[in-house]
């Protein structure tokens, strides 16, 4: 399976069974560690977005920080890790229990993730290089295309709110009817102190991109003008409201 998807042999065979197997598909034996993807999943995010500054520092000489951080995050994002699972086949492979909601929209992402980090240990830093940027990458990633899209929201408005020196917050709460297989969040947007905005999402990182797009619609020219001036109002009101207080304690 691995030398049909990705060209090699590899070298224990375990890693990449392990890295296969969804969390809803987890066995625990003798009461120890549910057998699962997880960690391998959480290493493989970690080498995806290292090798991805790599690849963006060195294909872009001339771009700022800024262009390179939103556009490793639409590359290392669940929708487009997802998309590559499903072009390289891996998704034929994944095990798992017929998991809903969140966790079935980001299964294949998170076994590329894993499998990312299977091969990081089987084979080294090099070759996982070597092998998401000039293989994968390069024949199912059109980068250029990502790069003229606008899906980071989140990162956008906080620049913008960095640029006009404007605090902002993202306050992110879990459904308080909660579950494990289909998790709901809320966000809101507060911009100095204030609400601005609110999403919800099937993940923290979704709702906060909801939320993040409720506010960004104010980013031309003049509909930022007119955001700094709703937020001028809001504060001079909330100004008036804590005078008006004090002058009735007094």
């Amino acid at each position: 399976m691995v030398d049909d998807l990705f060209g090699f042999l590899p070298n224990n065979i375990e890693l990449y069974k392990l890295a296969l197997i969804h969390k809803s598909a987890s066995v625990s034996i003798d009461g120890c560690q549910p057998i699962n993807n997880e960690r391998l999943e959480y290493l493989g995010d970690a080498v995806i977005e290292a090798v991805t500054s790599d690849y963006l520092f060195i294909e872009y000489p001339d771009r700022d920080e800024g262009f390179l951080t939103q556009l490793r995050s639409k590359i290392v994002s669940r929708q487009s890790l997802n998309h590559l699972a499903e072009e390289l086949g891996l998704d034929k492979f994944v095990i798992s229990n017929h998991v809903q909601g969140a966790s079935q929209k980001h299964i294949f992402g998170d076994a590329f993730e894993a499998m990312m980090g299977a091969i990081y240990l089987d084979q080294g830093y090099d070759f996982v290089n070597r092998l998401l940027i000039n293989k994968i990458y390069a024949t199912h990633l059109n980068v250029n295309l990502l790069s003229d899209s606008e899906t980071d929201f989140k990162s956008r408005l906080i620049e913008w709110c960095q640029k006009n020196r404007y605090q902002i917050q993202f306050d992110t709460e879990r459904d308080k009817e909660y579950k494990p297989n289909h998790p709901v969040f809320f966000t809101k947007v507060l911009i100095n102190g204030m609400e601005m905005g609110h999403g919800a999402g099937d993940s923290k990182k979704e709702a906060e991109q909801k939320a993040a797009f409720s506010v960004a619609n104010f980013m031309t020219d003049e509909q930022c003008a007119s955001m700094l001036d709703r937020v001028d109002r809001m504060e001079r009101k909330q100004h008036v409201a804590v005078d008006a207080e004090k002058r009735k304690a007094q």
